[in-house]
């Protein structure tokens, strides 16, 4: 389902640039939200409760945390392998080369606009992916995770973590987490503290904290 509304998204989405497609996509984001709000099979307000784990492939029983800790690990380790083989492949050799100058690209007789709907359906296939596995862990699937503040956080995590590098969004999402988990006690300080961190990130570390780390490393060496 992830893939399917990549397709349909991504290809209303990759008509408009900057300000606009953020807008677009943040609006198709909302309708998607208020669909689940209202849909009877979703469960509205209350989400889908009492997710089964039932049995992997119809053998491995997942009722027991740490058969289901390893099974989760093996999903992170296949997506963050699949995103590696991409950034490092012809393909993503030629989405970076989109990033830093699309124009220039084009004239070089790449069809930008394919290149971004297929990244922009990776990306919400491998997000379906990891809230499929967030609703079985937990058992539940909230409206939380449709909201348009799961968009910031993702965002949050990378541009803290480091954007344009591997490590850097897992980095930056052990940090977000950790923050929600140990300042939980705050309430709804929560946010505003996650806002000074984040402020005291971009200031003193204006590639990330990865990032930054990574830059010091080669002008040390």
């Amino acid at each position: 389902m992830g893939l399917v509304l990549g397709v349909v998204i991504g290809w209303l989405a990759i008509k408009r640039q900057g300000i606009y497609f953020a807008m677009i996509t943040l609006a198709l984001g909302q309708m998607v939200y208020f669909f689940c709000l209202e849909a009877p099979f979703t469960g509205g307000e209350d989400g889908i409760q009492q997710v089964p784990r039932g049995h992997l492939f119809g053998l491995i029983s997942l009722d027991q945390d740490m058969t289901m800790y390893w099974v989760t690990a093996a999903v992170y380790l296949a997506g963050f392998l699949l995103i590696h083989r991409i950034v490092h492949s012809p393909f993503g050799q030629v989405l970076k080369a989109i990033r830093e100058n699309e124009p220039r690209a084009t004239s070089l007789g790449y069809r930008t606009d394919d290149y971004k709907l297929i990244a922009f359906i990776l990306s919400a296939f491998l997000a379906g992916i990891a809230g499929g596995t967030k609703a079985i862990v937990f058992g539940i699937a909230t409206l939380t995770d449709v909201h348009y503040s799961m968009s910031g956080e993702v965002v949050l995590m990378t541009l803290v973590g480091g954007l344009g590098t591997i490590f850097g969004p897992v980095v930056g999402a052990l940090i977000v987490s950790a923050m929600e988990n140990y300042l939980a006690q705050f309430g709804a300080w929560v946010t505003v503290t996650q806002g000074v961190i984040f402020v005291a990130c971009v200031l003193a570390f204006r590639r990330g904290v990865l990032g930054e780390i990574g830059n010091k490393l080669r002008l040390a060496l």
